[in-house]
C-alpha cells in the first residue's frame, strides 16, 4: 500500500478519535481563547508528541495480534458491541452539553507543551482504539507492519489530531455561542461515524465466519 495512502488513513482515523468534545481538545480551546493561537498550538505540539508514542505502541500491539488470531475474532466481537453502544448512545440517548473544563493559571509556552504532554499521557484511549484500527484496516489489506508503513500511519495519525484541536481552537466560539445546537449536531456526527465503524466491523466477522 502506498504510504501516502496510509498516512491519510492514520489522519482520517485520528480524526474520527479526537471528534467527541474532551479534555483535551476542549482544553486547547479554551488555552487558544484566553492566552491565544499560539499557546494553543503549543499545548497541541504537547498532545501530539504523545500521540506518536501511543500510536506507534498501538501499531505494535497490532502487529503481535495480527498473529493470534483468536484474540483479534475475540477483540472485534467486544469492539463491535461498544461501537454499536456508542452509536445508540450518541444518536438516541446523549442530550447533556460539554461541561466547562477548570483551567490552572499557565502562562509560559514551555508550561502548556508540557501541560499538553502530561494531559495526553493520562488520556490512554487511542491505545485501544488505535490498535484495533490498525487491525482492521489492516484485514482488509490497506495496511502493512513494514516500518515504513507504521511510521507513516502514526505520522499521519498525530497529524489528524493536530488537526482536530485545531478545527476546536478556530471554532471554539461558535460551538461556545451555540452550545446546544453544536452539541446535538455534533452527536448525530459521532453516532453516524460510529455506526459505520459497527458496519465495517460487523462485516469483518461475517467474513470470517
Amino acid at each position: 500500500m502506498n504510504i501516502t495512502i496510509i498516512f491519510f488513513l492514520g489522519l482520517i482515523i485520528a480524526l474520527v478519535g479526537v471528534v467527541p468534545p474532551g479534555l483535551l481538545n476542549m482544553t486547547a480551546a479554551k488555552i487558544s481563547l484566553k492566552e491565544g493561537h499560539t499557546r494553543g498550538v503549543v499545548f497541541s505540539m504537547g498532545v501530539c508528541a504523545i500521540v506518536l508514542i501511543q500510536t506507534y505502541v498501538a501499531a505494535i500491539f497490532a502487529s503481535y495480534l495480527s498473529h493470534h488470531s483468536e484474540i483479534v475474532d475475540i477483540l472485534q466481537r467486544v469492539a463491535f458491541v461498544i461501537f454499536v453502544l456508542i452509536t445508540i448512545y450518541f444518536l438516541f440517548i446523549s442530550k447533556k452539553e460539554p461541561k466547562e473544563v477548570a483551567e490552572p493559571e499557565i502562562r509560559s509556552k514551555k508550561s502548556r507543551f508540557f501541560q499538553g504532554v502530561f494531559m495526553s499521557s493520562i488520556n490512554v484511549f487511542p491505545i485501544p482504539y488505535q490498535a484495533y484500527m490498525t487491525i482492521t484496516i489492516a484485514s482488509f489489506g490497506w495496511l502493512d507492519f513494514h516500518q515504513i508503513s507504521i511510521i507513516s500511519y502514526v505520522a499521519g495519525a498525530a497529524m489528524g489530531t493536530f488537526v482536530m484541536l485545531y478545527v476546536y481552537m478556530f471554532f471554539f466560539d461558535r460551538i461556545k455561542n451555540k452550545s446546544i445546537t453544536s452539541q446535538k449536531s455534533m452527536n448525530y456526527l459521532i453516532g453516524a461515524v460510529t455506526g459505520m465503524i459497527s458496519i465495517i466491523t460487523l462485516i469483518n466477522i461475517i467474513k470470517e465466519m
